[in-house]
């Protein structure tokens, strides 16, 4: 199974509003890489509002609990077994991070890529109309790279 590529259909989530620019963070709870990346996924929700949406392929208690020992401020929603929203769109890995706005994907990072994250930060600042926020730097103590 290979991730939706830039260019494809966004598929519709329940509960995730796709009238406005939206980064969709793909997650498991028990994955030690999204650990790593959620402090950035939220430095991408803090720089842009309301734009950020996680889809966590665990029960709510566990999302809940994630998200306060992590600092995770943005909701997510659960996809639960059999994993339809993930399967919709072809995750493989977690994290995986898309960025889509008006039905269609337009970037896609799959584990941990500091030049992902950074590369959707300044694509949905271009789409909301803002300054880009660089959300990691070599410095931050995280790898450039580390496979989900």
């Amino acid at each position: 199974m290979e991730p939706l590529a830039p260019g494809s259909a966004a598929p519709p989530i329940e509960g995730i509003d796709f009238t406005a620019p939206r980064a969709m963070w793909f997650h498991k709870v028990t994955c030690p890489v999204c650990k790593l990346a959620a402090p950035v996924a939220e430095r991408l929700s803090s720089a842009y509002p309301g734009a950020v949406a996680g889809v966590g392929q665990d029960p709510r208690a566990d999302l809940e609990s994630f998200a306060r020992e992590f600092g995770v401020g943005f909701g997510s929603i659960v996809d639960a077994p059999p994993y339809a929203a993930s399967d919709a769109y072809g995750i493989r890995v977690v994290p995986t991070l898309f960025l889509v706005d008006a039905g269609q994907i337009l970037d896609v990072v799959e584990s941990w890529d500091r030049d992902g994250y950074n590369r959707v930060s300044h694509g949905l600042a271009e789409l909301v109309g803002t300054d880009a926020s660089v959300v990691s730097t070599p410095d931050d103590g995280l790898p450039s790279f580390r496979p989900g």
